[in-house]
């Protein structure tokens, strides 16, 4: 889990890392090579991890726990761009204390043929879990979100959004009827101009995200002004939410910059364990309350030992416990404001 420099989102977390379908302009196949050590000799360690053949017939490898290189540092991808299900990552999202838009599988593609089932479905139920967070997916293989979807694997929880990436027009993209599943475009990067983008009522996306090629390629594609005004043109015609990523800036110019988030992705709420932790119920009347608005009630066993709190009162049930009991109301740090 990490705190993520992409813009749109405030994490990526990685169970699953590398990916076989080879996209010249990929970021993540060149980020790996710089943390994974030797391969060849990582391979070779074969107690420290396992095997099975994908869907594709491609070899993937599961970790249950981190690979370490000499120096005991763990190695954050031993077996390179190579499909890897990190199982030792399922339990990271239940650290985080705040509800964050959570982009699941940044140095992977979660939803390729090669990925077992299996594995989506272990990714999920953590997910269902830690219904705090929103999770944002994102795919070149859209078909699977609808294979998925008709065997009724696919959650259709609000805080679920299924991307897919596109990077030129007339590419085939998944798309579903309102109200059934939140989804959005990642037009990154963006090779060729989309003009008026064909869409309907119906098969507009509800989130589109666009972004220019970075990186040093001298194959490198850099999209005109034209480009991004006909994308926004559209945006704006069926009311969609824009996101430009920074790569955007030199082309478009700091003022022109649109950073447009769905509704649901501007929401924040708190993880159950903190809910739990600054939250309480009183005693009496039930209502839920932050802890520093109540007063905790305290007792002692026997005298000497240290006071326990054992449970909580509103203020108003507080005040009426203290008048039917005849006990003048002691002076609170509460009742000073």
């Amino acid at each position: 889990m990490n705190k993520s420099k992409i813009e749109w989102c405030d994490h990526t977390w990685n169970p699953i890392t590398g990916c076989n379908h080879g996209c010249h302009y990929c970021y993540a196949r060149t980020m790996t090579a710089r943390f994974s050590g030797d391969v060849r000799l990582n391979k070779m360690c074969k107690a420290d991890y396992s095997t099975q053949t994908g869907p594709d017939e491609s070899t993937l490898y599961i970790l249950d726990k981190p690979m370490l290189s000499e120096t005991g540092h763990p190695l954050v991808y031993p077996f390179g761009f190579e499909p890897t299900f990190h199982r030792y990552r399922m339990d990271t999202i239940g650290k985080l204390k705040m509800g964050n838009n959570i982009f699941v599988g940044a140095m992977a593609d979660v939803f390729g043929e090669w990925v077992p089932d299996q594995w989506i479905e272990e990714i999920f139920t953590v997910c269902l879990e830690h219904d705090e967070h929103n999770y944002l997916f994102l795919t070149k293989n859209p078909e699977r979100y609808m294979k998925l979807a008709n065997a009724g694997k696919l959650p259709q929880q609000d805080n679920f959004w299924y991307g897919t990436t596109v990077t030129r027009p007339n590419q085939e993209y998944a798309w579903f009827e309102s109200g059934t599943y939140n989804w959005f475009l990642s037009i990154e990067p963006i090779l060729e101009d989309f003009g008026k983008f064909e869409a309907t009522a119906k098969t507009a996306p509800p989130w589109i995200i666009v972004g220019a090629q970075t990186g040093r390629s001298k194959n490198k594609v850099i999209p005109e002004f034209e480009w991004i005004k006909n994308l926004v043109l559209t945006a704006d015609t069926f009311g969609i939410p824009i996101f430009m990523k920074d790569s955007l800036i030199p082309i478009v110019g700091e003022k022109n910059m649109r950073r447009d988030f769905p509704k649901q992705l501007l929401e924040k709420t708190i993880s159950k364990k903190m809910q739990n932790k600054l939250y309480e119920a009183c005693s009496e009347c039930g209502k839920v309350l932050r802890k520093n608005q109540m007063v905790a009630l305290m007792a002692r066993a026997k005298r000497g030992t240290p006071a326990k709190q054992y449970a909580y009162l509103c203020r108003a049930c507080f005040e009426n416990s203290c008048k039917n009991m005849g006990v003048e109301l002691p002076k609170l740090d509460y009742m000073e404001d």
